[in-house]
């Protein structure tokens, strides 16, 4: 084959010729020759160099000096690997073929010939014209081989092996068969591939009749006709020997032999690496011993059929890293999210720096809606890569990187599906909810797959235990979405690093629909954009009213939503130009999903707004307390989980030793229960940054002072009353400007927190940073709080004309004294 670099080479203008007598070497084969022919010998020792490259013709000539025009023909041009003189004046050679030249200006010069070399065209087969000669080919060589033993029974298995290229196949045929050498050369010779296999299968048919005749003449059994073999074993060889021989003399070829022919031909031509070239050619061998529709069969095609379509050699156009076409395409399908971005471009810097993907997987964080796969995508937009998605939630271990062949079910693991699907090797991968892997009812153990999988140190090793050949994965650019970083495992969060993606502000939101979602709505509802409009007070309307989550999920649905609205006008002929209104929306949407609480628009006794972190972004959590007649008891109301729960706890106990700071009567936590609720009660709230908004609300409903409504509040309090700063500031402050409230209390720690806040937004709020939960009071209760003295009360002052009742024990201890 001329695939080789050394094939490849260019050729001299003169080029010493061996004219040879005894055999051929074809292209991509090699022999061993003792050179005795006086020229061939002189050619030789005229040129002692390394690697020397002459033409080798065959010529039936025995005379000298052979006719130089005789000599003008097809040859292979040979390298000469080693050479040996022996006594006698010969030469021990190797040589290996290369690739067909033809020769012209054939001359004897200094003792040996030369000749002009000049570059020939082969004219491939069809495949669909080559393929049934070369089943025939294989059937005949194996009857042939059963036949007589001057063919060995490795032939047909050798052939079986080189189905991929047709010219190769027919030379290889023509060399391990033994074709007279005038065959050879005629084979040589010819440069159309399909005429090539079409005189080597009639040479051996020619041969197998030759054979036939010989039988009948020699009064030998006829195939098919004499006894079988008693054994077993024997007698199934002796039946497919004669069913091989009865094939190939009406010209037929078994479909098992056929199938197991294409399958093989399919290896061959797919190029696969060695190691699993050789378990694809085993796998299509197994198929010679099962029935075309046997379910073993159907298997074994389905796992070569794998083999073959996965991306072994292939790679994305691009190959490389380029830093500035990611930055731009992140910036044309992104608005915002400047950090994010930042970082996500690091990682990429990296990568292009060390020419490897070794580091760490980037993991974007953050609610539903924010356009984490967005980014991905853009990400394989810079990157010329396809990108894939893996939903991780809920699959089991055998799913993800599949189970043991043979086991009832069994098949190619998600991984390399996703690989085979995309048919390049160095995809973007989307590992989306990774913080969701393991859970549910799944067997094994997905969380160890994929470290396995991730593992820097294994990915170029890495095997599907379906394929059960490695694959290598260090060219793949994984990166992973999740809505929790603290809840993907442990062990599996050390191969990531955490890059969140907090959501966006109403004027964010506004931007985007204007820029890039609206524009794209309208045109997959069938408008045109230039006749539907809207304004941005309307967007505004639309992103507080309906759409307040972090992302633009409900955002795009409810766009989507009033297009379907005016499509089914247009499809009625009812108008072609619309301006979107909010009494447009209003009449498809129906009222605002999200109305302002009396929280939002007066202070109340016992109800305060906090902030709280969930899996969607930040949200603003209402908390109530009520006082009321009782024995004092503290009642908790909400789907709390057990930290909030003590949470409250501390609270009260808290607000207990400042009662009298507070104006708080100590009879009151005696005479009066306590109800906290958390509102939304289907939605589970946990953690212990709501600490100081129930501490304020405990006050606020035992010392029946109104909180400010304008003001939201996150932080841990401790028994002592400090304040401890938490996390997730950044999704708290974009929740209380979504709505509206631009104070908010935070801890004096988690000032440096606010770096991470967009400017706009930062400049528009008011912050307070706290110490302990007394600044809190201060900031946030109205009203000034009662006098309350320890002891019972002195009696009001006398005044004319009213008796003042005295205690009983006075009265009593007045009596004794008289």
């Amino acid at each position: 084959m001329a695939s080789s670099k050394a094939s490849r080479q260019s050729l001299p203008d003169r080029i010493p010729v061996l004219p040879i007598r005894s055999t051929i070497v074809f292209p991509g084969g090699a022999t061993a020759l003792q050179i005795g022919f006086a020229p061939n010998v002189e050619a030789l020792s005229k040129h002692p160099e390394n690697d020397l490259i002459v033409a080798m013709v065959s010529t039936m000539d025995d005379g000298f000096p052979l006719d130089p025009r005789e000599l003008e023909k097809i040859a292979t041009a040979v390298r000469v690997l080693d050479r040996l003189n022996l006594p006698g004046g010969t030469i021990q050679t190797t040589l290996q073929g290369l690739r067909r030249i033809r020769l012209t200006q054939v001359r004897l010069e200094d003792g040996y010939y030369s000749a002009t070399p000049h570059e020939v065209d082969e004219v491939p087969a069809p495949a669909e014209e080559a393929d049934p000669l070369i089943e025939k080919i294989v059937a005949t060589v194996s009857a042939v081989a059963n036949a007589v033993e001057r063919v060995p029974d490795e032939v047909p298995r050798i052939l079986r092996m080189n189905l991929g290229d047709a010219g190769r196949f027919a030379d290889l045929a023509a060399t391990l068969c033994n074709l007279k050498l005038p065959d050879r050369d005629a084979v040589l010779q010819e440069l159309d591939v399909l005429a090539r296999l079409k005189f080597v299968l009639h040479s051996l048919e020619g041969e197998w009749e030759h054979l036939r005749e010989v039988e009948h003449a020699t009064g030998a059994e006829e195939a098919g006709t004499g006894p079988l073999p008693a054994g077993g074993r024997e007698r199934r060889d002796e039946i497919r020997r004669r069913i091989q021989a009865l094939q190939a003399e009406l010209g037929e070829v078994d479909p098992v032999e056929r199938e197991a022919n294409e399958a093989l031909r399919l290896v061959e031509r797919s190029q696969l690496p060695p190691r699993v070239a050789a378990v694809a050619r085993r796998e299509a061998e197994r198929l010679r011993s099962n029935s075309t529709t046997a379910t073993e069969a159907q298997e074994i095609r389905a796992y070569i059929d794998a083999l073959v379509a996965l991306p072994w050699q292939r790679r994305a156009d691009g190959g490389k890293f380029d830093l500035e076409a990611v930055r731009t395409a992140i910036e044309n399908e992104h608005l915002g999210l400047e950090e994010p971005k930042r970082r996500l471009l690091e990682v990429i810097a990296v990568a292009e720096l060390r020419g490897d993907l070794r580091g760490p997987i980037p993991c974007l964080v953050g609610p539903p809606g924010v356009g984490k796969r967005t980014l991905a995508q853009a990400i394989a937009k810079g990157l010329n890569r396809p990108v894939v998605r893996l939903e991780l939630g809920g699959r089991s271990e055998a799913q993800l990187v599949g189970s043991k062949r043979g086991r009832s079910g069994a098949q190619m693991g998600k991984l390399m599906q996703l690989i085979r699907d995309a048919g390049v090797r160095d995809p973007v991968f989307l590992l989306e909810e990774l913080d969701e892997i393991g859970l549910g009812n799944v067997d094994g153990d997905p969380v160890e797959a994929m470290e396995e999988t991730l593992d820097p140190e294994n990915r170029d090793t890495f095997t599907d235990r379906w394929l059960d050949v490695p694959f290598d994965l260090s060219d793949v650019f994984f990166v992973a979405s999740a809505a929790d970083f603290g809840r993907i495992p442990r062990d599996l969060r050390n191969y990531f690093i955490e890059i969140r993606i907090a959501g966006y502000t109403p004027e964010e939101k506004i931007e985007i629909a204007r820029e890039w979602l609206f524009p794209r709505i309208v045109a997959e509802h069938g408008l045109d954009p230039a006749k539907v409009t809207i304004d941005d007070e309307t967007l505004l309307f639309l992103s507080r009213g309906y759409a307040r989550d972090a992302g633009v999920g409900n955002l795009r649905r409810s766009l989507a939503a009033v297009m379907r609205y005016l499509a089914a006008d247009k499809a009625a002929g009812k108008g072609e130009q619309w301006a979107v209104t909010r009494e447009t929306i209003e009449e498809v949407l129906g009222y605002p999903r999200y109305n302002p609480t009396p929280a939002e628009v007066a202070p109340e006794v016992g109800v305060v707004t906090g902030l709280a972190w969930t899996a969607s972004g930040g949200e603003l959590m209402f908390i109530e307390a009520l006082k009321m007649p009782g024995t004092g008891r503290l009642i908790i109301t909400g789907l709390l989980g057990d930290v909030m729960r003590e949470s409250v706890n501390a609270a009260f106990s808290y607000v207990r030793s400042r009662a009298a700071e507070l104006g708080i009567p100590r009879d009151a936590f005696a005479d009066y229960d306590i109800h906290v609720h958390f509102p939304v009660g289907a939605t589970p709230k946990d953690g212990p940054s709501a600490g100081a908004a129930v501490t304020l609300a405990i006050a606020s409903s035992l010392s029946e002072r109104p909180v400010r409504h304008d003001i939201a509040m996150t932080g841990e309090v401790t028994l002592r009353g400090k304040i401890l700063e938490i996390g997730g500031v950044k999704e708290k402050v974009l929740a209380a400007y979504r709505a509206n409230i631009t104070h908010v209390i935070l801890p004096s720690g988690n000032k440096r927190d606010l770096r991470d806040v967009p400017e706009d937004v930062r400049e528009g709020m008011t912050f307070d940073y706290v110490e302990r939960m007394d600044q809190i009071f201060q900031l946030a209760l109205m009203g000034e709080p009662r006098v309350v003295r320890d002891g019972p009360a002195p009696p009001p002052p006398a005044s004319e004309g009213v008796d003042i009742p005295r205690p009983a024990e006075q009265d009593r201890q007045a009596a004794s004294e008289k």
